[in-house]
């Protein structure tokens, strides 16, 4: 155990999770790499949990970062703010909402924390519709809208939740179905459940299931419940902490992949968009953000260096078409993956879409979830100079590999190399 490490754990909660046996501290990025305190050199393919979206260190990123420090740090939303009005009105464009507001806070929990707010202000309901496997943050509220035993600590909530089918395609009641019945049965599970209680304020969804493992349902079914959602007068809330910015490849936003019926009326976002910095926000249409009959602030929300941040990183975002590269290099990643995944026993499922992908591992002729060999594989991974993460519903039993968007064909070939390795080292 390494001094620094003796000193997080006597300072540090028990259930802050480390990564890994000799847990690791990062001290550099550039690219797609990042160094260690021992010099050691890895490709990254969890980006800091999603964050680190564009790359590590990117130019144009830090050079605004720096520039806008050297002017002034903080002021608080009290006082008017460029640079942030510049980031909402191209995340407003961005957005596909009509008439669109942004208020922006410093992570994605403390944004559904926001929606939820909202939602139930503007429905005058306290009642709320989501996923099960789902996650979407660690505060009190955020927590109570997780369907995920893994990651919500407590029973005790603000809020009434009712957990509904669809988040996850392969596993449950209605796994064995084709699409379009899959998307049927979880329509009449939604239309029966609504049956049986007050309205709703919302339904809050990730479009794909970030610690949850990466899962999604056929595209369609959210625009299928919305129109079950639109009759019944609930709102719905996309969650796009993890999906939004382009990362499915496919779409800019996860929630494009259900758009018959048009945008969501609330819409969250966090993680990839500061790439790195501590940014996150809720677009919604102006009669639902203005719903709130209190005053409201931000002290660090939308601070002028994580807005000069989002600009830079966006800028370059688009210039770039890091979402075609994402498309493009993610659909080669996934085919080596699932080529290696083929070879190994322990492999259930090779999934996701851009750069988004998670390998789901169970006991060998078994559906039985095996949380022991994900963490062996990390390791191995690791041994070989590669950092993926984990999640899951069962047992955090699913890799989660998700690199920056500017990932290259060369850098992909050798990360699935590398984790291919790491799936036949772990048995």
């Amino acid at each position: 155990m390494t001094g620094l490490h003796e000193r997080h754990l006597a300072v540090s909660p028990e259930w802050l999770s480390l990564y890994y046996r000799r847990p690791l501290e990062l001290t550099r990025g550039e690219g797609r790499h990042v160094w260690d305190a021992d010099g050691n050199r890895y490709l990254d393919f969890f980006g800091g949990i999603l964050t680190t979206m564009t790359a590590h260190a990117l130019p144009e990123v830090t050079k605004a970062v720096s520039e806008q420090a050297g002017r002034i740090v903080h002021s608080s939303t009290l006082y008017l703010n460029r640079p942030l009005v510049e980031l909402a009105e191209r995340v407003a464009s961005l957005s596909g909402i009509p008439d669109a507001r942004v208020f922006f806070t410093t992570s994605g929990t403390e944004a559904n924390d926001t929606a939820l707010l909202l939602a139930t202000a503007h429905r005058g309901s306290n009642q709320i519709l989501a996923m099960r496997n789902s996650y979407h943050g660690r505060s009190f509220s955020a927590v109570s809208v997780t369907g995920n035993r893994s990651w919500s600590p407590t029973a005790f909530s603000p809020l009434q939740t009712m957990y509904v089918h669809g988040g996850v395609r392969h596993r449950g009641p209605y796994a064995d179905l084709g699409d379009a019945e899959f998307i049927e049965a979880c329509v009449a599970d939604l239309e029966d459940l609504l049956g049986h209680v007050r309205t709703p304020a919302a339904l809050i969804a990730e479009p794909v299931q970030g610690v949850g493992g990466f899962t999604a349902p056929p595209d369609g079914l959210y625009a299928a419940f919305r129109e079950v959602l639109d009759r019944h007068g609930v709102l719905w809330i996309s969650d796009e902490v993890q999906t939004g910015w382009g990362r499915t490849g496919d779409h800019f936003w996860g929630w494009q992949a259900h758009a018959r019926n048009g945008p969501p009326d609330i819409l969250t976002f966090a993680k990839g968009i500061g790439n790195g910095m501590s940014i996150g926000g809720v677009v919604a249409r102006a009669d639902v953000m203005n719903c709130l009959d209190a005053h409201s602030i931000s002290t660090f929300g939308g601070s002028p260096v994580t807005m000069a941040a989002g600009l830079a990183n966006l800028s370059y975002l688009l210039e770039h078409d890091l979402q075609g590269n994402a498309r493009r290099v993610g659909g080669l990643l996934i085919e080596r993956l699932r080529a290696a995944g083929a070879r190994s026993p322990a492999v259930r499922e090779v999934r996701g879409r851009g750069l988004m992908i998670g390998i789901e591992l169970v006991r060998p002729g078994t559906d039985d979830a095996d949380p022991d060999a994900a963490s062996a594989v990390l390791e191995a991974a690791r041994a070989g100079g590669l950092l993926i993460g984990k999640g899951g519903g069962h047992d955090t039993s699913v890799l989660r590999v998700a690199p920056p968007l500017s990932l290259t064909v060369a850098e992909a070939e050798e990360g699935a190399e590398i984790l291919a390795d790491a799936l036949r080292a772990a048995g």
